[in-house]
């Protein structure tokens, strides 16, 4: 495939580790003022996606454990959000979980490739993890980082313009040769938060019930035949809902949740809860959305009800939300693609923070 990506050689050169779909580089890019040189991706769906949309000769689909054994291209901002899930609250908060360790790769990258500035975001759980507290003591004098400052912080998206309340931890390191670059906290004030309304409005009604699969359409990356290319209005397809879960939904008023289910129709683990009452909730049109996780097309696993309509979130309407523009390509089966809106950072989150690294690197 030809490479689309745009920049020439006085932009910041970036490399995005663990890229996923690529939201981060989404964000990178829509500043115009960095161009990408290497993105690391283990799955293949998500791989294939990125290089649907950035180019497929500058990504390596595989282990970054091997990945940081090679040759590393020079840049001048490396990016990425090692995997979360042992940190997640959603998880089981296990601190033996290999995937904590993930990012021990991303500083061997460091050490190899010396970018001006690197930014890593995870989860906010992260900032309190034991592996965060290793991570800083990297930086101690004599150690592998000694000579990066760090600067860290949670956020808010919708404090960046994203229509989303999801929190991110966020560490940006700078060389010490350069101003350290603190982390912004974002300046769209709560009165112009940007909402559900925002984001989704034009795809009222979009959703056919009768729809419930993606084109059968295939392309080849990386040698490997994957579902896609798909447009964003390919993922206008249905779940197919039981009819209990369809009766369920047709109790739930605006903005309503659980409690509005009659008992009777309520699942015996359902009775007598007080907790979760998310569950069966539908988005307000507005205010932001809730995180958009994974499994945002299962009201059984939060908010994610339509505002007005009997089903859930649409795979286009969580894109959305992330940020992801219609001209965004996607790759993979309906669950895979799930996992990379879900796994995204949002894109408005991630240009603010490109824009506020570049103005410290490459001033305009």
């Amino acid at each position: 495939m030809t490479n689309p990506l745009r920049g020439g050689p006085d932009k910041l050169r970036v490399v995005d580790l663990f890229a996923g779909c690529g939201g981060l580089t989404s964000g990178f890019h829509s500043t115009d003022r960095y161009r990408t040189v290497g993105a690391v991706e283990f799955d293949l769906a998500a791989a294939a996606t990125y290089a649907a949309n950035f180019g497929e000769t500058h990504v390596y689909h595989g282990d970054i454990a091997d990945w940081v054994k090679k040759d590393l291209p020079d840049a001048d901002v490396v990016i990425g959000g090692p995997p979360c899930q042992g940190f997640s609250n959603l998880g089981k908060r296990d601190i033996g979980d290999p995937r904590n360790s993930m990012w021990r790769h991303y500083v061997e990258a460091l050490v190899k490739i010396q970018p001006k500035a690197f930014l890593l975001e995870n989860v906010p759980q992260f900032g309190k993890s034991g592996q965060f507290h290793s991570l800083l003591e990297l930086t101690e004098p004599g150690r592998t980082l000694s000579n990066y400052s760090l600067k860290y912080k949670s956020v808010v998206a919708t404090n960046f313009g994203a229509a989303q309340l999801r929190k991110r931890f966020i560490v940006i390191g700078t060389l010490k040769d350069y101003q350290a670059i603190d982390v912004p906290t974002g300046d769209v004030p709560r009165e112009s938060w940007r909402t559900v309304r925002d984001a989704i409005w034009g795809l009222r009604n979009s959703v056919n019930p009768e729809n419930t699969d993606l084109p059968d359409d295939t392309d080849r990356f990386f040698d490997t035949k994957v579902p896609g290319v798909f447009k964003a209005s390919d993922l206008d397809f249905a779940r197919k809902y039981a009819e209990i879960s369809l009766e369920r939904m047709t109790h739930i008023p605006p903005e309503g949740d659980r409690r509005s289910i009659p008992r009777h129709l309520l699942p015996p683990c359902w009775v007598d809860r007080t907790a979760g009452m998310d569950v069966f909730g539908r988005l307000r049109w507005d205010s932001p959305s809730v995180t958009i996780r994974t499994e945002f097309f299962k009201p059984e696993k939060g908010r994610y009800l339509h505002p007005e309509e009997h089903r859930a979130l649409s795979h286009h309407e969580a894109a959305l939300l992330q940020g992801f523009k219609d001209d965004f390509k996607w790759c993979g089966s309906k669950v895979e693609i799930a996992r990379q809106i879900g796994n995204a950072v949002p894109v408005e989150l991630a240009a603010a923070l490109a824009d506020h690294i570049a103005d410290t690197l490459s001033p305009r």
